[in-house]
C-alpha cells in the first residue's frame, strides 16, 4: 500500500493515500488502521483517534491504545490517557503493546507534574531485564526521563547510561542525554548542513551580486556612450541652425541690394518724367494766345 510507503518519511502524502483508500474502502479494518496511523504521523491527532477507535471498534482488539493515549496528550488531555490504561484488557495487549501503553500512561502523569508518581509507574520487573527488544532501551529512556524530571539527577544519569546499553539500534537518544548532563553539547549534523549550505549560499550570492554589479557597471556607460552621442548630435544641429542663419543673411543682403537699385532705378525715371512735362507747358499757353488772337 502506498501509504507505508510514505508513511515515515512523508506522513502527509501518506495520509492523502490513506483518505482516498478510505472513500473507497471505508468497510475494510486494515484500510481504518492505516488512516488513524498516516493521521498520527502527521499529526492529525483527532482523526487518529477517530480511525483508531473504529478500527478497534471493527476488529475486537485494542492493539493501538498506546497511539490513542499519546493523542490525547498531545490535544492536552493527559487524564484522558490515563484512563485508556486503566481501562485497557491486559489479556488482548502483547507485551510490546502494554508496555507502550505504560510509558504513554507514566507520561501522561509527567505532563500533570506528578514526576515522582510517573517514575514509581514504571518500576516494574522488565526494567531490568537485558532485551534486545526495542522496548527495553524504550522503558529505561522513560524512567530515567522520569526521574530527572523529580529533581533525582544522580539517579537519571545511571537509567540513562542503562538505557544507552541495551539501545544498539538507537531508538532513543540516551547517550546525548548524558552527554548533556556532563555540559557536552553535539552539533547536530544537519545544522552542520545548513551551515555549510548557508555559506555556498552565501558565496553564491556574492558571486551573483558582483556580476549584477558588472552588469550595472557595462549599463552605466552605455548610458554615458548614448548620453555622448546625443550630445555631439546636438552640437551638428546647432552648426547646422548656425549655417541656416547665415545663408538667410546672406539671402536678406542680397533682397536688401536688389531693392536699392530698385529705388535708384525709379527715381532716375521721376526725375525724365519731370522734364517732359516742363517742356509741353509752353506749347500749352501758345494755344491759348493763339484762341485769344482769333
Amino acid at each position: 500500500m502506498a501509504t507505508g510507503r510514505y508513511l515515515d518519511e512523508e506522513p502527509e502524502k501518506a495520509l492523502e493515500h490513506a483518505v482516498a483508500a478510505r472513500r473507497l474502502a471505508s468497510r475494510i479494518s486494515a484500510v481504518r488502521e492505516a488512516a488513524g496511523l498516516a493521521a498520527y504521523h502527521a499529526g492529525e491527532w483527532a482523526t487518529a483517534i477517530s480511525e483508531l477507535r473504529t478500527y478497534h471498534r471493527m476488529t475486537g482488539r485494542q492493539t493501538h491504545l498506546a497511539v490513542l493515549a499519546d493523542c490525547e496528550r498531545a490535544l492536552g488531555r493527559p487524564e484522558k490517557a490515563i484512563d485508556l490504561f486503566r481501562g485497557a484488557e491486559r489479556e488482548k495487549l502483547s507485551r510490546p503493546e502494554a508496555l507502550e501503553l505504560l510509558i504513554v500512561a507514566a507520561g501522561a502523569r509527567g505532563d500533570m507534574g506528578q514526576h515522582d508518581a510517573a517514575a514509581a509507574m514504571l518500576q516494574i520487573r522488565e526494567l531490568s531485564i537485558d532485551s534486545e527488544e526495542e522496548w527495553a532501551p524504550r522503558l529505561r529512556y522513560a524512567y530515567a526521563d522520569a526521574l530527572l524530571e523529580a529533581g533525582r539527577t544522580e539517579e537519571a544519569r545511571e537509567w540513562f547510561s542503562k538505557a544507552a546499553e541495551v539501545d544498539a539500534e538507537g531508538v532513543t537518544d540516551a547517550a546525548e542525554r548524558l552527554l548533556e548532563m556532563d555540559g557536552i553539547e553535539i552539533e547536530d549534523e544537519d545544522d552542520e548542513d545548513d551551515n555549510e549550505e548557508g555559506e555556498e549560499g552565501g558565496s553564491d550570492r556574492e558571486g551573483a551580486d558582483d556580476r549584477d554589479e558588472d552588469l550595472d557597471d557595462e549599463e552605466d556607460d552605455d548610458l554615458d556612450d548614448d548620453d555622448d552621442d546625443d550630445d555631439d548630435e546636438e552640437e551638428d544641429d546647432d552648426l547646422e541652425d548656425e549655417d541656416n542663419d547665415d545663408l538667410e543673411d546672406d539671402e536678406d543682403d542680397e533682397e536688401d541690394e536688389e531693392d536699392e537699385e530698385d529705388d535708384s532705378d525709379g527715381e532716375v525715371a521721376g526725375d525724365d518724367g519731370g522734364k517732359d512735362t516742363g517742356e509741353a507747358a509752353p506749347a500749352g499757353e501758345q494755344d491759348e494766345k493763339e484762341d485769344r488772337a482769333r
